[in-house]
């Protein structure tokens, strides 16, 4: 198989099958902010080093002497003794530095309207926001809940927030108002930042009345929301309290532009994200200053291949996940980059949307997730061929591994055969990519996010800790502290001693699954809960997904272990064909997809059921439950759904579910 840069063939996959790879032409490496591969044993011969040199490219009040304190594992400080402002690093350096007219955000709403903000501009209205934000006693310290949808003013908040020295815990605008409530218990916010609403699907999704819903619950922790502001977007009819809520319009046109930004020491909280815990309490993830910002914009430049001066930059994530605040927020705004921010979906109007932007807007870099990357390839490639996508240099993956098959389109039809693709392996606790290609330097192999960052000690071990060698599978782990991580669970320190360090000490067991192929590089098999042990094989849930996904008449797919009397766990598979396919039926689809698995993998993962189903339960976000999947599989009542997009794609599955069980 060759491409128009060159492939080569390299180790196999699965048995039988050769995996391509793509090494980057001649044109990009050249080109390339890293082009040079003694980067690796650089950073790896002295990691502090490396990490120094990248955080002395930021704007510090007062620079660090010490780089790395591990005296007390696993609690990590950076940098410890230097104090810098986030907000500055990300806004008065670059109109200091004479690129104030330099566009920061191109925001597109939902409904059309547009708005483009300079770095001056957006420097100027977090000043405003600083001041309003004093004046309501906010303070270093303090934590400021914010519960927004895709909106300038909510990169103002977060910014004017972390200028003052205080955390922001942003709520993804989807939670419900006991998630709500749960995460400002938690923080013990004081403050509240929300819209009365935003667009999605054409309508309105109110916000403001779920504050007020949160605020509400008796919850047996005493309220310590004292003021709650409310962004005008939709202007649906909100209830006002009075004493309570002030309208953010209202209260920022007292303030002038006028602020300074005070230094705060590297580990100064910046701030908190929750992600969900086993236990049903979600995990307060403290991220601080410093370190973090290091990562972030570090690996924004390096991953991406930025050049600010030219590139239009998009992530279509959510400002309320981990990806919108290192990727949308933090990272791209310290590099001084172009960038585009999209409030709604991307099938409103229809399908065209996101491909309209990258035309309208000339995207350079474009950074999704393989959930999105699936649904575009259900429609079919007619659609995005109606628009100019040339102007696209470098494409992303993140938030799971991406198919092979998905990788290949995304290439071919997005990057007309020719952009690189990242394939980003981090988490909300790492803060920053980990595991990624550099563009101008790596072979690129679809489905594998390949090698650990320059700095990043990353590897695959078995129970024992102990690393497996190339062409074995295990536990993925981080061997040394890296600057973007989490410090502690917030409030809780022993439970993150408990989650991430007591399985092997000194090592960050990651909660995933992965193998090292023949030349060493990294293949993410998923959460290792989601490895399921039939007959006494373990087979991951991601595996057996990518086999599924590549039938040509298959879009996406989820897989579930589900408990069986006789295998221990049988696999359930869940697929949604391509609309335009005419090589399955529902009908025969179940016995053709069972066989393909086992001719993919072998016969010792071929699916108990294959059920053809027209929507997967996803979050807003794209994130598929399969928590959900498998209750419905296994006889159970559904449980919680109010995370998901669409509640009713679970009562139809389970519908589907009954039917086959009488």
């Amino acid at each position: 198989m060759t491409d128009q840069n060159g492939t080569i063939e390299s180790h196999p996959l699965h048995q039988g099958e050769e995996v391509e790879s793509y090494p980057p032409s001649a044109e990009f490496r050249a080109q390339a902010n890293v082009n040079d591969p003694s980067v690796y044993w650089r950073a790896a011969e002295d990691p502090e080093a490396y990490w120094a040199d990248q955080a002395r490219q930021l704007k510090w009040s007062k620079p660090f002497t010490e780089v790395l304190d591990w005296s007390n594992p696993p609690f990590a400080k950076w940098f410890a003794d230097g104090e810098l402002n986030v907000a500055a690093n990300c806004l008065d350096r670059h109109v200091a530095a004479g690129i104030g007219d330099r566009a920061a955000i191109h925001f597109e709403g939902e409904p059309g309207d547009t708005r483009t903000l300079t770095y001056a501009e957006l420097t100027h209205e977090v000043k405003r926001a600083a001041n309003m934000l004093t004046s309501l006693g906010v303070s270093a310290g303090d934590r400021v809940a914010i519960y927004m949808p895709m909106i300038p003013e909510t990169v103002i908040a977060m910014l004017a927030v972390a200028r003052l020295g205080a955390a922001h815990s942003v709520v993804f605008g989807g939670f419900s108002a006991e998630s709500l409530r749960a995460r400002i218990d938690d923080a013990q916010a004081e403050l509240v930042i929300t819209a009365d609403g935003g667009y999605r699907k054409g309508r309105v999704s109110a916000l403001k009345p779920t504050v007020d819903d949160a605020l509400a619950l008796e919850t047996g922790s005493p309220l310590s929301v004292q003021k709650v502001l409310v962004v005008e977007r939709t202007k649906n009819d909100v209830t006002m309290e009075p004493g309570r809520d002030l309208w953010w319009h209202e209260e920022v046109t007292a303030f002038d532009g006028d602020h300074e930004a005070h230094g705060f020491p590297a580990e100064n909280p910046l701030f908190i994200l929750y992600t969900s815990g086993t236990t049903g309490k979600p995990k307060g993830i403290l991220h601080t200053s410093g370190g973090y910002l290091t990562q972030t914009s570090t690996t924004h430049r390096n991953v991406f291949d930025l050049k600010p001066e030219t590139d239009v930059y998009w992530c279509t994530a959510d400002i309320g996940w981990v990806t919108g605040h290192s990727y949308v927020v933090y990272g791209p705004l310290a590099n001084g980059a172009t960038q585009v921010i999209y409030e709604g979906t991307p099938d409103t109007p229809d399908w065209g949307r996101w491909w309209s932007i990258i035309q309208k807007y000339g995207v350079t870099i474009f950074y999704t997730a393989p959930t999105a990357i699936r649904s575009f390839m259900k429609v079919g490639r007619q659609v995005p061929e109606q628009y100019d996508l040339s102007s696209i240099r470098v494409l992303g993956s993140v938030g799971e591994p991406i198919n092979p098959e998905a990788w290949r389109w995304y290439r071919e039809v997005i990057g007309a055969g020719a952009a690189p693709i990242v394939d980003t392996w981090w988490q909300t606790e790492t803060g920053a990519i980990m595991i990624s290609p550099l563009p101008g330097l790596t072979s690129l192999k679809p489905g594998s996010a390949q090698i650990p960052q320059p700095g990043i000690t990353a590897t695959v071990v078995d129970e024992q800790g102990e690393p497996v060698g190339n062409g074995q599978g295990g536990l993925l782990v981080v061997q040394r502290p890296w600057p973007s991580m989490v410090r502690t669970i917030w409030g809780d320190d022993q439970r993150f001693i408990d989650t991430y360090w007591a399985k092997f000490g000194d090592q960050y067991f990651a909660g995933d699954g992965a193998r090292l192929d023949e030349d060493g590089d990294v293949w993410l098999l998923g959460r290792v809960d989601d490895v399921m042990n039939v007959s006494g094989h373990r087979l991951s849930t991601a595996e057996i997904e990518s086999a599924l996904v590549e039938h040509h008449a298959v879009a996406e797919s989820a897989v579930v272990g589900a408990d069986d009397e006789t295998t221990g766990q049988a696999v359930v598979a869940f697929v949604i064909l391509k609309s335009q396919q005419t090589i399955l039926t529902p009908e025969n689809a179940e016995q053709e997809l069972k066989k393909h698995v086992a001719a993919q993998i072998g016969a010792i993962a071929r699916p108990r059921q294959v059920f053809v189903v027209n929507e997967l339960p996803k979050t807003r976000s794209g994130k598929i439950m399969r928590r959900l999947l498998k209750d419905a599989a296994e006889g159970r009542e559904i449980g919680d759904t109010t995370t998901l997009a669409d509640t009713a794609v679970m009562q139809t599955i389970s519908a589907r579910m009954r039917q086959e069980r009488q």
